[in-house]
């Protein structure tokens, strides 16, 4: 009997706030229990605008900032629509640069853009332009709706707020064309690359080389050109005039004369070795580098190889 008088002396003794918290998280779903980290409150909010922007105006998109915080279940509500709804998400991927701000933390930020969410709430859109312009501000009330009896949001007409700020689409000729009239001035070559919002690799090598290590060394030679098959009018023509094939898979690249003459592909022996990652594409890429090269020095081409190598895994 002494055990069982002092289990309950212990839980007589117990506050019983405390166990009403303890009844509370037992009846939450284990969902509800993860930590939700959509919204960064230690970020500097600034350099994440001012990324997002860099971003927007390399691949003519625009800017979309969400300002909300970790604890708004509307917010969370929000992500998780632009993250299933397969329509929207495609729209994000191809045409926007999104860029998550904890509303509770950055109130100088959201005056210097107008976003008024003290007024209207979280969470609230701003679209910005690749100059950093603010082209709206909204609400994201009128999207709310309820989904099968619970709050969620209106996925057709977030796609319709969407699609009415997307930027206009660029076309290829063109970008193709400015590259060549830049590479004839400064006296350097092309470097054509294509590639798609859904290409992974794609992405790598646009990072690799907006990289500052890699940028001023790369420039030396090139100019650099970017062209989205998906996205550019005329893309896939363009790329199809150089590389003869839509076979090989993207990214695929060329070293060009200013006046068009292609002096090397991304098409090793064994194939388009697309952004160069394994031994054999990176020894590749130095070739193409080598045999193009003009300002470039032995220096730089090993400067170069090396941001290519991968870092050793942990414990290796």
């Amino acid at each position: 009997m002494k055990p069982i008088r002092a289990v309950l002396a212990l839980l007589l003794a117990m506050p019983l706030v405390a166990l009403g918290q303890v009844g509370e998280q037992a009846k939450q779903p284990a969902e509800a229990k993860k930590a939700i980290s959509i919204y960064d409150e230690k970020a500097d909010a600034k350099a994440q605008v001012a990324a997002a922007v860099a971003t927007a105006k390399r691949e003519n998109k625009r800017v979309l900032i969400q300002w909300g915080g970790n604890w708004c279940s509307w917010c969370i509500l929000l992500h998780d629509r632009f993250k299933s709804d397969a329509a929207l998400a495609k729209t994000l991927l191809y045409e926007y640069v999104v860029v998550h701000i904890d509303s509770n933390n950055n109130a100088e930020l959201a005056a210097k853009y107008g976003a008024d969410f003290k007024k209207h709430g979280v969470p609230y859109l701003t679209v910005l332009d690749a100059d950093g312009k603010v082209l709206t501000n909204d609400s994201t009330v009128p999207f709310e709706t309820k989904i099968d009896d619970k709050n969620g949001h209106d996925a057709r007409k977030l796609q319709e707020f969407l699609t009415t700020h997307v930027a206009a689409a660029l076309k290829a000729d063109e970008v193709l064309a400015a590259g060549f009239a830049e590479a004839a001035k400064s006296e350097r070559m092309v470097f054509l690359h294509f590639g798609a919002p859904w290409c992974g690799w794609c992405r790598k090598l646009d990072a690799w080389l907006v990289r500052s290590d890699v940028e001023k060394v790369f420039c030396k030679d090139f100019v650099d050109v970017q062209i989205d098959i998906d996205r550019m009018q005329g893309g896939k023509e363009v790329m199809l005039r150089y590389r003869k094939s839509d076979k090989g898979g993207i990214p695929w690249f060329v070293m060009l004369d200013a006046k068009g003459k292609a002096l090397a592909t991304s098409d090793a022996p064994e194939g388009n070795i697309g952004f160069p990652y394994t031994e054999a594409e990176i020894a590749y890429f130095v070739t193409m580098l080598n045999t193009c090269k003009r300002r470039l020095t032995d220096r730089d081409v090993a400067v170069l190889r090396e941001s290519l190598i991968p870092p050793p895994k942990a414990g290796k």
